[in-house]
């Protein structure tokens, strides 16, 4: 009779059995991880509410972590106790989870926009252009596959966003001629991939063993592939990924600092004014929900907090002297 697997090795059976990606893999296996080592290696079986308590609080309190963060290691250790351990009780219910401090989010105004966009170059300005030309988030710029561009309609179809949803949005007709002659330049690298005896991409879930030869087919490759190959830590296999997105963002990071911002912008900044230009272009708020693949219109609702003028539309006295 074979041996079990260990826990660990089940937790990433589990997690690919349910098609999360390797980023959520690699955060649950690490949180879990933490939360054994901090009980002194006890199995999680033998542990219950008061424990997890225990490690969350420590979390907030000497670890001093950001709310989004000790949900995030909470929602690794539900994965855990539901999925893994098939321990579905009652405690797990009632753990609550930290309320997120409501912020509002940074927004460049358009000339702002323009001077970061200025002092960037190459594939840089394409990815940044396409945050905030079509409101994509940052890992959703580095996955795009070339057949997810449709420049005759003039949109882009996210596939597999947040929440595992796939979306649509427009192509910039300003980004149409640059992209296409970048994907010429990723085409030619694509060749010379395949003759060297590789060329094969990653596929999402079990499209691999359904197409086999559909990972190296030219609509399947990255638009904004990385400049070397690398061994894929799942399959083993050599293969070209897609560009390292902390590249962008410290290509973004340097040109918010070259274009003297005092606003602390990031990549994500590029989506947040997307949608706020949106909505004072005249467009209507759920276009834009739709546009930005938001679940709830609530939360689109909170780009309209710079649609009016100074606080809550509101005068200063001062200006009525």
């Amino acid at each position: 009779m074979p041996d079990k697997p260990r826990l660990l090795d089940q937790v990433r059976d589990k997690i690919r059995l349910k098609h999360y990606s390797i980023r959520t893999e690699q955060a649950y296996v690490d949180w879990i991880k933490r939360f054994i080592l901090f009980h002194d290696k006890k199995h999680p079986a033998t542990m219950g509410a008061q424990e997890v308590e225990q490690f969350l609080s420590y979390l907030a309190v000497e670890g001093k972590v950001a709310a989004s963060t000790q949900n995030q290691a909470l929602a690794a250790l539900l994965f855990l106790y539901r999925e893994v351990l098939d321990q579905d009780f009652g405690w797990l219910e009632g753990l609550e989870r930290a309320k997120r401090p409501a912020r509002l989010p940074v927004v460049l105004t358009v000339a702002e926009v323009r001077a970061v966009l200025a002092r960037l170059n190459g594939r840089h300005w394409l990815m940044a252009g396409l945050l905030y030309g079509s409101g994509l988030r940052l890992m959703e710029c580095v996955r795009l596959r070339v057949k997810d561009l449709d420049f005759a309609y003039r949109q882009i179809i996210v596939r597999d966003g947040k929440g595992q949803k796939d979306r649509v949005t427009m192509l910039p007709q300003s980004l149409s001629e640059p992209l296409q002659q970048h994907l010429e330049k990723v085409k030619a690298l694509h060749e010379q991939d395949l003759a060297a005896g590789v060329g094969e991409v990653y596929l999402p879930f079990a499209l691999e063993r359904k197409y086999i030869n559909a990972g190296r087919e030219w609509g399947w490759q990255y638009v904004f592939p990385a400049s070397n190959r690398s061994i894929d830590p799942r399959s083993g296999r050599e293969r070209r990924h897609h560009l390292d997105e902390k590249s962008l963002q410290r290509a973004v990071k340097q040109a918010v600092r070259e274009a003297a911002l005092t606003k602390p912008a990031s990549c994500h900044t590029f989506r947040h004014s997307f949608a706020t230009h949106l909505l004072q272009a005249g467009y209507d708020i759920r276009t834009v929900q739709e546009l930005l693949g938001h679940k709830d219109v609530s939360t689109t609702m909170i780009y309209t907090h710079v649609l009016n003028k100074g606080g809550q539309g509101v005068d200063s006295p001062l200006d009525r002297l």
